[in-house]
């Protein structure tokens, strides 16, 4: 573990790079083509090789890359009908995270000369996190050539991304003077507390969108519509009592870039002949993932589909492969609360820097089941990776992620694990800095398995 830091630095460094889901696909696709994987649009014919790897996009927020294993090609010149064509090893992610999405009409007047931005809450986020902090913006804006149509009747219209990493809006608390119980409990009204201030009287109405035409070096009449989110500008960093050995990594996103960034490293790093190994970086899992880029669509399903026509094989083929084939769910995990240990089970407390927490729930909110939970743990064991346990506490409510959203489109064996954290939900997070690198270590194990899945009756690693 000598070599932790370089992957936590490299973890701030990717979650700085990633202010908004549409830049979390671009970082990833900059990182892929620098890997020489090839772009496959949605739009054209797929031409899938043999020992190839490629990627292609939806919406500009999801991204799903693969590598064909080198002797995935044998089954296409003809091998015994009882053998099984091929299978997927697949590691997924999201790369959304719950933030303030600034609305079409974006700005509120008053009282008095201020100028507000009009926006409301996208996923679960701890709110009062988000007060009184310097934000910036970022997202995409559809904006139409020079020389379109003044209306939106004609001319051509691009997505562009913006990052204004610079402080352009703060939502200001209340005095305590104006709330003397305040410490005693606050529930921020969304529509009247959680509002950023935007201008005192300097701007005017439409500010907004000529800030944003202005950013991207257009006219405002050029901004036909934007996805953009508020975002904290509190820097990512390394930190804990011992400079040259910090123990801890705090930043925003870190759910569920940190899983997003681990895994892709994994899939970049890894090399598995027989199979073919997919990485998957979703959007929309903080809202429920029922969109047409979400883990609830087709678009992976869409995808493998494609993949297993492009190489020849029919239709069934598919279907075998799926039976055959593992998702690993990453996104993050809870881990034990100094303050609060009551708020765990007794049994399940991750604990940061001490690997990968496999997630389990009754309800199947999580998609782990024994068979993928002995799957993985055997994998891990192998390749000598601690791993931990988590499990919410039988009387409390926990969350979901995106492993039985995915499954309801593309159905697999899928196990759910993550990097344990602290503060999930708030505008900054904490995590384990060496947990970065476990979480490589593990998931560059999965996809370096020789894993054989025999229904649901075997496997052999």
């Amino acid at each position: 573990m000598a070599d932790y830091l370089d992957a936590a630095r490299g973890l701030v460094d990717f979650t700085g790079a990633c202010p908004s889901m549409f830049h979390t696909t671009a970082t990833i696709r900059r990182e892929l083509d620098e890997a020489g994987f090839t772009y496959l649009p949605e739009t054209v014919a797929w031409n899938v090789c043999p020992g190839g790897s490629y990627y292609t996009v939806r919406n500009g927020s999801t991204v799903i890359a693969w590598v064909v294993g080198a002797e995935v090609g044998a089954a296409v010149c003809g091998v015994d009908d009882a053998a099984l064509p091929y299978h997927f090893q697949i590691a997924a992610a999201h790369g959304d995270s719950p933030t303030f999405k600034v609305k079409s009409v974006p700005e509120f007047a008053g009282p008095g000369e201020y100028l507000r931005l009009n926006v409301e809450a996208y996923g679960g986020m701890i709110d009062y996190t988000w007060l009184d902090r310097p934000l910036g913006l970022a997202g995409r804006v559809l904006v139409r050539e020079e020389g379109g149509e003044e209306d939106c009747a004609g001319g051509r219209v691009e997505s562009r991304l913006l990052a204004i990493n610079r402080p352009v809006a703060l939502i200001p608390s209340l005095a305590i003077h104006m709330n003397r119980e305040v410490n005693k409990g606050f529930a921020p009204n969304r529509q009247v507390d959680l509002c950023p201030l935007f201008s005192t009287g300097a701007l005017k109405a439409g500010a907004f969108n000529a800030l944003v035409a202005a950013e991207l070096g257009v006219q405002p009449k050029q901004v036909i519509a934007h996805d953009l989110f508020l975002v904290s500008l509190e820097r990512p960093t390394l930190w804990g009592a011992r400079a040259d050995a910090p123990e801890f990594v705090s930043a925003p996103k870190l759910d569920d870039l940190m899983c997003a960034y681990t895994a892709l490293r994994a899939f970049l790093a890894s090399g598995n002949s027989h199979d073919i190994s997919v990485y998957c970086c979703f959007d929309n899992e903080e809202v429920g993932s029922n969109t047409k880029q979400g883990a609830m669509s087709t678009v992976l399903a869409d995808a493998l589909s494609r993949v297993n026509a492009s190489l020849g094989f029919e239709p069934e083929a598919l279907q075998r492969a799926l039976a055959a084939s593992m998702l690993v769910s990453c996104d993050n995990a809870h881990a034990v609360h100094p303050n609060h240990p009551e708020f765990a089970d007794e049994g399940s407390r991750p604990v940061l820097n001490g690997g990968l927490a496999v997630k389990e729930a009754a309800n199947q909110h999580y998609c782990t089941d024994a068979f993928s939970r002995a799957a993985v743990c055997a994998v891990l064991d192998a390749a000598g990776v601690p791993h931990q346990s988590f499990a919410n506490r039988s009387d409390m409510a926990g969350g979901s992620t995106l492993g039985n959203l995915s499954n309801m489109q593309v159905s697999m064996h899928a196990v759910d694990v993550g990097c344990p954290q602290l503060a999930m939900h708030s505008s900054y997070e904490t995590a384990g800095a060496r947990d970065a690198q476990l979480a490589i270590d593990a998931l560059t194990a999965f996809y370096n398995a020789d894993l054989r899945i025999e229904n649901s009756d075997a496997f052999q690693v």
